[in-house]
């Protein structure tokens, strides 16, 4: 009876050290093949991004992952290809919104993996040097990275915000007072270019009294992100009939949140600041003005007597 038990447990060790052993050849190959992939995002980028330091801190990530592929190979003893539709996912994202973005959110998403490495602390020594250069090396090389768009987010901030917030009270306070969809965005159309102009001068001059040689560039900036806001803002006014002015409402404080969570998480990502709080202070700021300009729109039309 003694010598079956024995032997029941015997097996079952063994059965529980095959379980971790497969496993942790799994977990190797997925490591191995997610450094290769980031190797070869690297590379692709450094082949556009702007600036000689940007291109050889790209570059020295590109090899730092493929020296952990080979670490990760002499364990597997295969040959992989990398992951072609992450590679043209991290690829483009990094052409169309900035490789600084593109490459800390590729590094944001690999945060998950970080528990994996102590799990083949037996199994393969060197994965706490892994994690440990992933974690402190990678992100000293990702603080080096400087791009340009990234230097003037506040000004592209301010020009959002104020248009946010100028625009979606004049918005909604007209809804109701002219009750026209073709007369709110004709009238908005008009505020917006006008208050384009004047919030871009007013940087440029702002710029300028602070001694600062990029105030052209910096004005440009933050009159691009506020004119994109008016005609997404008002968009919805030149899509619905006339008399479907509270529908058109609806749909462009819909605009106005999509609009706060994705530069609020594209700025969160490109610039490792906190999500949740700035996002909730820019949409609570945006709606309660929305709300409150309704509420003026409804009174003008009753106290001033105008009827269109």
């Amino acid at each position: 009876m003694r010598f079956c038990l024995l032997k029941l447990i015997i097996a079952t060790h063994e059965k529980y050290h095959d379980f971790f052993a497969n496993s942790a050849f799994a977990i190797i190959k997925k490591m191995q093949q997610g450094e290769l992939t980031e190797s070869i995002i690297y590379e692709k980028i450094a082949r556009f991004a702007k600036g000689e330091e940007n291109k050889a801190t790209l570059r020295r990530l590109a090899a730092e992952e493929k020296g952990h592929y080979q670490i990760w190979q002499k364990y597997t003893g295969i040959e992989m290809k990398p992951e072609m539709g992450k590679v043209l996912k991290y690829t483009f994202l990094a052409r169309t919104l900035g490789f600084t973005f593109a490459v800390k959110l590729m590094e944001k998403g690999e945060e998950g993996a970080q528990s994996e490495y102590a799990l083949l602390a037996e199994e393969a020594p060197e994965s706490m040097m892994i994690r440990h250069q992933g974690e402190e090396h990678e992100q000293a090389l990702l603080g080096m990275l400087d791009e340009e768009r990234l230097q003037y987010v506040g000004s592209m901030v301010l020009g959002l915000n104020d248009a946010l917030v100028e625009l979606t009270g004049s918005l909604a306070g007209f809804a109701f007072a002219l009750q026209n969809t073709k007369l709110i965005a004709l009238s908005g159309l008009i505020i917006g270019i006008s208050a384009t102009f004047s919030m871009a001068s007013s940087e440029f001059l702002a710029a300028r009294s602070e001694g600062r040689s990029d105030a052209l560039k910096s004005c440009t900036y933050t009159g691009i992100a506020y004119l994109l806001t008016v005609v997404a803002l008002i968009a919805p006014y030149l899509i619905f009939p006339n008399a479907q002015y509270m529908l058109a409402l609806v749909c462009m404080l819909a605009i106005v949140i999509l609009i706060i969570a994705g530069f609020t998480y594209y700025t969160s990502v490109a610039q490792d600041q906190p999500f949740k709080s700035r996002f909730w202070e820019m949409a609570i700021i945006s709606v309660g003005v929305a709300v409150m300009s309704f509420f003026v729109g409804i009174a003008a039309k009753k106290f001033l007597g105008v009827d269109i």
